[in-house]
């Protein structure tokens, strides 16, 4: 069967040096697009070259490449804290950016684009685990609600170009995501990155004592950036949300959105635990009770992916292992 996106095509990752873009990219070159013989090529631009909240820069910035695909993983992004005390920028900045590179796409001949969203665009207290049908039956969590109506937003204009106009915009779910290119910050990151961090400068200043946000007790699936890449490319080459089968094995006539994660969730009181024995710390865990928990449990259900035929691969484990290593090279700098 013939790739939907193929080694011929110009790829425009937009967002190319963060997290979940720069994986991306690696798993276009793990898979041999970009080659000179190919006749594909890579399109990226930096913030300096692309200002992608000036719509007047991106419509000119398209009108000159054309690309025939692209990849939406720019955004504005943090953990609770950076959610809850910067409301306007995540709700404003997420909207501006998707509506910007979403609609010059259309406009100026794109055959296909992939749309990053969030698993926080689902209800905070969704049956277990979350089907991509469970969009809009529930009221958000509030700690990333800006956040997830920004998301939910780019979802619907995708959604909507393709109903009225026949635009083929796909829109992804990734679970939380740690690995390469994530955010160390002490207040900002997501909490696998900060745990990452915390539990290392404890071990390395020999503290007694990790003082943790929450209860501990939310549970959260995680899967490594590296896993989200190549679901990617595997969805971008291969899943038509029209074809038969897929319309076939969906509640709704045609669903444009799939989930990516792992398939296994864990509370966050194990993670750390897990995170603080690979680094060799071994004081003691405080758990902060009167900080904020976020949603109770958010684990996807991933069977439409997975009867599609792709899984993960990296284990947690392993995962938790290379993101340790990776950071103590990092920052050994």
């Amino acid at each position: 069967m013939e790739k939907l996106v193929n080694r011929k095509d110009k790829i425009f990752i937009a967002g190319h040096k963060g997290m979940a873009g720069s994986a991306i990219m690696r798993s276009f070159f793990r898979s041999g697009y970009f080659q000179p013989s190919c006749g594909g090529s890579l399109l990226t631009a930096s913030r300096d070259e692309l200002d992608l909240l000036d719509e007047s820069k991106v419509n000119k910035w398209f009108k000159k490449n054309t690309p025939d695909v692209v990849i939406i993983a720019a955004a504005k992004v943090g953990g609770i804290f950076a959610n809850s005390q910067y409301p306007f920028e995540f709700i404003s900045e997420n909207l501006r950016i998707q509506q910007n590179i979403i609609e010059n796409a259309w406009k100026n001949g794109t055959k296909r684009l992939l749309f990053l969203g969030s698993s926080c665009i689902y209800p905070k207290f969704s049956k277990q685990p979350i089907n991509e049908n469970y969009l809009l039956t529930g009221v958000l969590e509030t700690t990333n609600e800006s956040y997830a109506i920004a998301k939910i937003a780019g979802i619907k204009l995708c959604e909507a170009l393709r109903k009225q106009y026949g635009f083929d915009a796909i829109s992804i779910m990734p679970t939380n995501l740690y690995g390469p290119g994530d955010n160390y910050h002490y207040q900002n990151s997501h909490v696998f990155a900060s745990f990452v961090r915390r539990f290392l400068e404890a071990k390395e200043n020999d503290l007694e004592q990790v003082i943790c946000w929450g209860t501990g007790s939310p549970y959260r699936e995680f899967l490594h950036v590296d896993d989200l890449g190549d679901a990617c490319i595997f969805l971008l080459e291969n899943w038509d949300p029209n074809n038969t089968i897929d319309i076939k094995n969906s509640k709704e006539k045609s669903s444009s959105i799939i989930n990516v994660g792992s398939g296994k969730d864990l509370t966050i009181k194990t993670l750390a635990e897990k995170i603080a024995k690979e680094v060799g710390y071994k004081g003691e865990i405080y758990w902060d009770a009167e900080k904020a928990d976020g949603t109770p449990r958010k684990k996807l259900d991933i069977s439409k992916l997975k009867s599609l035929g792709w899984e993960p691969s990296i284990t947690l484990e392993d995962g938790i292992k290379r993101t340790v290593e990776e950071y103590k090279k990092l920052h050994s700098k």
